[in-house]
């Protein structure tokens, strides 16, 4: 009978486990004020023209990456003032570490400056992305 007991304990701490991370992979974070310098390829992947840059830190052997990509891609494209950018950090691991990355995909908005706006752990959900940078995007007349 106690057997019977761990294995309901077991499914159901697994079950909230699960349910915990679902609802946070996708969810945009505001970005914690941080005084640090961008490594090189994150600075020079960064727009001037563009209000936003999405820098989406990637690695060669994750799945859920290029759902970001088929999210992010078309969003940037559509929208004025949002360039997207993937940077494939499985040979430079250090850039991830420079930017507190734990997980991929992460997708860090910055500005022209490199200053961070919001970060998504997790495949982003587009409607709510676009939503979160709508006051950060100008759209510019010429």
């Amino acid at each position: 009978m106690t057997g019977l007991w761990v294995l309901v304990a077991t499914l159901v701490a697994a079950a909230a486990v699960g349910v915990l991370l679902r609802a946070r992979n996708g969810r945009v974070r505001a970005a914690k004020p941080a005084a640090r310098e961008l490594p090189a390829p994150v600075t020079a992947a960064l727009d001037p023209a563009s209000a936003v840059t999405l820098v989406q830190i990637s690695t060669t052997f994750c799945a859920p990456c290029r759902h970001a990509k088929a999210v992010l891609a078309p969003l940037a494209e559509r929208t004025a003032g949002l360039h997207h950018v993937e940077l494939d950090v499985t040979n430079q691991p250090e850039v991830a570490q420079a930017l507190s990355v734990l997980r991929t995909p992460t997708t860090i908005a910055l500005t022209p400056d490199g200053r961070e706006l919001l970060r998504v752990g997790g495949v982003p959900k587009g409607p709510e992305l676009l939503d979160a940078l709508r006051p950060h995007l100008t759209t510019r007349t010429a």
